[in-house]
């Protein structure tokens, strides 16, 4: 669903919020309680709405910032995944007007926790530094090292697992006595970080107190993600029988949660084990349910890239080709995403695999498609103009990435002064019209852009003749000689250049669709608003956005 459609949708909500009558009974309700019922309604969204519109009523009608922050952070928790974020940003903007550093630091941190828990992990560092920029001027102990918890996480994802085990020793000794899930969050994402250093002893116990503390603390909570931890630092101790037991028993608390990270990086470990006994069918079964849950989500880490090559030399020893081709191409998708999404890890993470060398062995296979006398020719030819057709998009992508790159930093190095319609000397090409005349089209002109009078949707010449009190043919003429352009092609320069300045002002705005930007100019449709900026710029929008997501604003 599109950033503009959900917005309605929040609109909608909150206009529904005004209008709705509300019973008697909750008037005398305190927000403790009302937060209770939206709690223990979790299964029942019906009647949990009611309880979700009435605390952010009462707290609007209070005009209490404290609890209209935490009115939207309910909804943060309880709404739908399409508006989860469009809610963290109503409760960071609420929490921005009351000036108030800890409730600032607190929603920032609060997104934060949602940008990662949607694998969105470059807007939850954003939203992590962010936090802390405004935690670190409070007093609050408990924000501080929930900023510290959460920045450590990304610390151990990006692989600098040293400065994570550093961070979580504080969280740990910190929460033990103040926070009891904090306290054993910590204790499990230890353990993660000396399982991926090596230190498998260290991870053993870490894992054990982990479930000893939870018993003591009376939080089973945590229990399956201990044993899950355990489970993949027994396959790397190479005990597999003990590395399958843990994992399989941990996997529908983690099904439960909806943990589809976990449960992909559960079934690989599985796989990998069953495949190390020696029982590759078996193993084949856990691997596919890998590539499941990518097809789903999209959801990849460099391990599991592992999963696809175990899967190509599964079918290599049985000579599939046709199967080996399907799984190298998709080993081929993987680490694509990986490398547009996870650009920062790639100085960092290791790859256990070479793409050129992948692409080789799929030349290879090609070519032993070739030299083998098939009946079915048609199947041959399917699958030469398949791999041909493949290696001409790479040629074009990688030719096409590289024209991008370079118009994108020759953009860049005129961000600092954007793009600016001058007034060309007319000299000649005009004599017909009165030089009066001429001065006073200029002026208006001049005005019409200051005023961004050319964000008006379905702006055509002869609107902008009647609003001048001109005529078409001086307009056209004008506007020809003076900016040097055709009367489309301005408008859209005009449009684009305004966008481009509000994306490098406004992270927000990059993360909206293409049809929600050219609505945000005054595109008439998305494919006019992607051919204007791709004139303009000469690269798509998408990759302009992503480049600037990688750093440069």
């Amino acid at each position: 669903m599109s950033i503009t459609v959900s917005l309605c949708l929040v609109s909608k909500v909150f206009a529904q919020e005004n209008a709705y009558k509300f019973p008697d009974t909750l008037r005398s309700k305190n927000y403790d309680y009302l937060f209770e019922r939206i709690e223990d309604l979790e299964k029942n969204s019906n009647k949990q709405s009611l309880y979700l519109r009435y605390f952010l009523f009462k707290a609007k009608s209070e005009k209490n910032p404290e609890e209209i922050i935490n009115g939207y952070k309910n909804y943060v928790y309880y709404s739908s995944d399409n508006l989860k974020l469009i809610y963290a940003d109503s409760m960071v903007n609420t929490a921005k007007k009351t000036k108030n550093n800890a409730l600032i630091g607190s929603a920032y941190l609060s997104k934060g926790i949602l940008c990662y828990s949607q694998k969105k992990h470059n807007y939850a560092l954003d939203n992590y530094l962010l936090a802390n920029t405004f935690i670190s001027k409070t007093n609050d102990k408990y924000l501080i090292y929930k900023v510290k918890y959460n920045i450590a996480n990304i610390k151990y994802y990006l692989g600098f697992y040293n400065e994570a085990i550093s961070l979580f020793r504080e969280c740990i000794s910190y929460f033990k006595e103040n926070n009891t899930r904090g306290y054993l969050n910590s204790l499990h994402s230890l353990g993660l970080c000396y399982n991926h250093i090596g230190n498998y002893g260290l991870c053993t116990e870490t894992n054990e107190k982990g479930i000893l503390e939870g018993e003591k603390l009376a939080n089973a909570e945590m229990t399956a993600y201990f044993n899950h931890s355990e489970g993949i630092n027994q396959f790397f101790k190479n005990n597999y029988a003990s590395a399958i037991e843990n994992i399989t028993n941990a996997l529908p608390a983690i099904r439960r949660n909806k943990d589809f990270a976990n449960e992909a990086v559960a079934y690989f470990y599985i796989g990998k084990s069953y495949w190390n006994l020696k029982k590759p069918e078996i193993a084949l079964s856990y691997f596919k349910k890998v590539d499941t849950i990518f097809n789903n989500t999209g959801y990849i880490r460099h391990d599991l890239l592992e999963n696809y090559q175990l899967l190509v030399n599964y079918y290599k020893s049985k000579d599939n080709l046709r199967s080996q081709l399907h799984y190298i191409e998709k080993l081929l998708i993987a680490d694509r995403v990986l490398d547009s999404k996870y650009y920062y890890l790639s100085g960092k993470i290791h790859k256990d695999f070479d793409t050129k060398k992948i692409v080789l062995e799929k030349r290879n296979i090609q070519k032993l498609f070739d030299k083998r006398k098939h009946n079915d020719i048609i199947f041959t030819s399917i699958i030469a103009l398949l791999f041909l057709s493949l290696l001409l998009i790479a040629y074009l992508h990688i030719r096409n990435k590289k024209i991008y790159r370079k118009k994108f930093e020759e953009l860049m190095k005129k961000s600092e002064a954007p793009f600016k319609n001058e007034t060309i000397h007319i000299t000649k090409g005009i004599e017909d019209i009165n030089q009066e005349t001429v001065g006073i089209l200029l002026k208006q002109l001049e005005r019409f852009e200051k005023d961004k009078k050319f964000l008006e949707k379905d702006l055509t010449a002869a609107k902008l003749t009647v609003a001048f009190g001109s005529n078409a043919k001086y307009l056209s003429k004008i506007i020809y000689h003076a900016r040097g352009k055709k009367f489309v092609e301005y408008i859209n320069d005009l449009k684009i250049d305004y966008l481009i300045q509000l994306l490098n002002e406004d992270k927000m705005l990059r993360n909206y669709k293409n049809k929600a930007l050219a609505e945000e100019v005054g595109f008439s449709s998305t494919q006019r608003f992607a051919n204007a900026f791709f004139a303009r710029t000469g690269m798509p929008p998408t990759y302009f956005i992503e480049e600037l997501k990688k750093g440069h604003s």
